[in-house]
């Protein structure tokens, strides 16, 4: 079955293919517009929507709300600090088996997973001790 996709989805696969990390639906909308190819922000998050639940996005919500998108080409892992906001990546996958595991178990497709563990890196421990 060929996915017919909108030309507003095209355009933001098109950009989010040139995006090395993750970026906000109004980078996303702000970049289509510096690119000519502007589209409503309601608009963006629709389109946005529409590729997640086809599996070709994926989003990752960071500890302050913002929701960062990218293609849905690998797993993500992060070690994300809650003061200062840095996130670390964590390159190995800790939970392969278990998602060949639920697949397999519950007939269930899955595109991809992120886990994140949240707490404080090491600059915001050593300037929290030092308070």
């Amino acid at each position: 079955m060929r996915v017919i996709r909108t030309r507003s989805q095209e355009r933001i696969l098109n950009l989010l293919k040139t995006v090395k990390q993750g970026i906000s639906a109004q980078d996303i909308y702000v970049e289509l517009r510096n690119r000519n190819q502007s589209m409503g922000l309601a608009t963006v998050y629709r389109s946005l929507e529409s590729l997640k639940l086809e599996g070709m996005v994926q989003v990752r919500t960071l500890a302050n709300g913002e929701a960062l998108y990218n293609l849905a080409q690998q797993d993500k892992h992060h070690l994300t600090c809650l003061q200062c906001g840095a996130s670390i990546p964590i390159n190995q996958c800790p939970v392969h088996d278990l998602e060949d595991q639920l697949q397999s178990k519950h007939k269930f497709k899955i595109f991809y997973h992120t886990l994140e563990f949240f707490g404080l890196c090491r600059q915001c421990q050593l300037a929290q001790a030092a308070d």
